[in-house]
């Protein structure tokens, strides 16, 4: 979860009432369309730790590089939190949380990975008029959880599931939640 200043067009709000700076923003991608696991979604950049990993800051460094051109040097890590089990998958994540002191470019390195690689506004996310919920009906089961829309260059991306879960954990655990309205359904994408 790299947090940074933006390089680029600053949060579209103009408001005196969101807690955030309108240039602090949040590295996120959209996964190729092709993957087996989680296509099309946004996510953070990361991945499983590999053997030659010194630890999961290691690995999350190494996959922000190998997915969005990312220079580590530039990143300073403050810390890893807890990990969070990803139910669908089965698998344990460990978010690792950084500011980036030395933004350098970033893209899609690999199109069968990534469909876009894109700096989001915090403001943006926290702005009550971008937040929702989605809703997912599967084998008569619901599931709810936040959501946020973004608009970017490379057109409007909604972010929901575990990556608006950590999004929206963090920002209310930092005091930046502003109250949203909890019933307004974000369609999921396609």
């Amino acid at each position: 979860m790299l947090f940074g200043v933006l390089d680029d067009v600053p949060s579209h709000r103009h408001t005196d009432h969101h807690t955030v700076a309108r240039d602090l923003d949040v590295l996120l991608l959209a996964r190729a369309t092709t993957l087996r696991a989680h296509p099309g979604q946004v996510a953070f950049p990361g991945g499983r730790v590999d053997p030659g990993d010194a630890d999961t800051t290691a690995a999350a460094l190494r996959e922000a590089h190998e997915e969005t051109g990312l220079d580590p040097a530039g990143v300073e890590v403050l810390g890893a939190m807890p990990a969070v089990p990803l139910a669908f998958s089965r698998h344990l994540v460990t978010p690792v949380l950084g500011w980036w002191r030395r933004p350098s470019p970033v893209r899609v390195v690999d199109e069968a990975e990534s469909a876009a690689v894109f700096r989001a506004p915090v403001a943006d996310l926290l702005d009550p008029a971008h937040r929702g919920v989605t809703v997912l009906r599967q084998d008569g089961r619901e599931w709810r959880g936040p959501a946020f829309t973004v608009d970017t260059a490379s057109g409007q991306h909604v972010v929901w599931g575990f990556t608006a879960s950590l999004l929206d954990a963090l920002f209310t655990r930092l005091g930046w939640e502003e109250p949203w309205d909890r019933e307004h359904e974000v369609p999921l994408p396609e």
